[in-house]
């Protein structure tokens, strides 16, 4: 397992309250409109994606989260994740929103997954996206991964411009479907990076 030293730290649940901004932040509002969904009109949406944060299992757990700190706090996070060799078949019935994603997902089996890439607000640009890519890196050649992969809102240009810096080149599009969703994008973008390229 990659040995992490400062700035760098693998996450707890402690961490599930930074693990929700980030995810909210990189999501750019789509994790939020989900969480209001799921909670309902009387529930709290911060608690749904806290409880998610802090889960043993599923993408989204402080077991795949890798903590970039500052003064003993939260600055930036990468979660992610190796995707099977071979796409799992679509569950039955799934969300429409999450069909464009599922596809693009299943266009690059066998890489490793940047699923959530973010810096809070007053730490971007400082590079810390460039080194925690690059801590995504050493995971995927970890997991003997035969590259990484990362979906993107067409909108999102500085993300892409950061990640195309970093060797990752569009693959593929999909539409996305926004249920409620408000975002000024219209597609969702696959980025792929080789091993070692």
């Amino acid at each position: 397992m990659t040995e992490l030293a400062s700035p760098f730290r693998r996450a707890t649940p402690a961490d599930a309250m930074a693990m929700a901004d980030l995810v909210h932040f990189a999501s750019e509002g789509l994790a939020f409109h989900l969480w209001t969904k799921m909670a309902g009109p009387s529930g709290d949406p911060w608690a749904i994606g806290r409880e998610r944060a802090e889960r043993e299992e599923g993408g989204f757990s402080y077991r795949n989260t890798i903590l970039l700190e500052r003064e003993g706090r939260v600055a930036a996070g990468l979660i992610g994740y190796p995707l099977p060799d071979t796409p799992e078949p679509p569950p039955d019935n799934p969300p429409a929103m999450f069909v464009p994603l599922n596809e693009l997902e299943d266009l690059v089996p066998g890489t490793w997954y940047v699923n959530i890439l973010a810096a809070y607000p007053e730490h971007r640009g400082k590079g810390f996206g460039t080194a925690l890519l690059a801590v995504a890196e050493q995971l995927a050649r970890e997991t003997r991964r035969r590259g990484l992969s990362i979906i993107v809102a067409d909108t999102n240009t500085g993300a892409r411009r950061l990640y195309e810096r970093c060797g990752y080149r569009a693959v593929a599009e999909r539409r996305m479907v926004k249920e409620g969703w408000q975002h000024p994008g219209t597609n969702f973008v696959l980025l792929a990076k080789r091993v070692g390229a």
